[in-house]
């Protein structure tokens, strides 16, 4: 019998990789509210929330958006949305 006296034996780290930064920010309209979603580099989206939120107004704070979504790179990532939606679609690049 192990005495540990409460004490938890040490166990080896799990060296589990990081997510990557975010790096675009879109605020779009999605059937009524706006939400903002959050992709990095490669498009993927890592967080969805209404735009409304202070959140947004701190990350987009001094950045100026592109308008519209409509490129090739946005196809996948937001395949929900309609044409309009994407045209109206506020793109911010973060500083990462």
């Amino acid at each position: 019998m192990a005495q540990v006296f409460c004490n938890e034996i040490r166990r080896q780290h799990s060296q589990a990789a990081t997510r990557k930064a975010a790096r675009y920010l879109i605020v779009i309209e999605s059937g009524g509210p706006a939400v903002a979603r959050l992709f990095v580099e490669s498009r993927e989206q890592v967080a969805e929330f209404d735009a409304s939120t202070e959140e947004v107004t701190v990350m987009t704070q001094g950045l100026v958006p592109a308008i519209g979504a409509v490129g090739a790179e946005w196809d996948r990532a937001l395949a929900g949305h309609s044409a309009t939606e994407r045209q109206a679609a506020r793109v911010y690049t973060l500083d990462v």
